[in-house]
């Protein structure tokens, strides 16, 4: 099936997103099968995407935004920054390509955020070693402050 990538899935995602308890949502061009893939994620401000990565040696990530802005940061083993961007719709820099077994996370500078998202499939949850201890995890005590110094790394 053809979608297109345009303004009416936009405003689409951001509402479900604006609507949804994790605030954010995603459309999925792939079926799980799929060796590659592809999903539109629409993102407000109040949703927490902890500091993750990859393990798998094709899990390589690619990230776009689409619509809006968001703040990436890249952590070493010990959860220091050692890299910021933000990334921005028609900004200077738009995304990101991530290699595997790289800590990153985001936060979401701008609300009715849109990214495209691409990976190797098929999806697996976050596993063992993938999500550091110096981080809380999505719905841990902790993760509003841990959200407010990750928003701070952007003023």
């Amino acid at each position: 099936m053809t979608r297109f990538l345009d303004q009416t899935l936009f405003a689409e995602l951001a509402e479900k997103a604006g609507a949804s308890p994790r605030g954010r949502t995603h459309h999925n061009f792939h079926q799980m099968e799929e060796p590659c893939h592809r999903m539109a994620v629409g993102l407000q401000p109040s949703t927490y995407i902890p500091p993750h990565r990859h393990l798998g040696a094709d899990k390589a990530e690619t990230l776009l935004v689409l619509q809006g802005r968001l703040g990436l940061l890249v952590f070493s083993e010990a959860g220091e920054v050692i890299a910021k961007r933000v990334m921005q719709a028609g900004g200077e820099c738009s995304g990101v390509d991530l290699a595997p077994g790289v800590f990153h996370g985001l936060v979401v500078l701008e609300p009715g955020t849109v990214m495209f998202e691409c990976k190797a499939g098929p999806y697996r949850p976050v596993g063992e070693g993938e999500q550091p201890e110096w981080a809380p995890r999505e719905g841990d005590a902790g993760v509003a402050e841990y959200q407010r110094w990750m928003l701070a790394q952007f003023d």
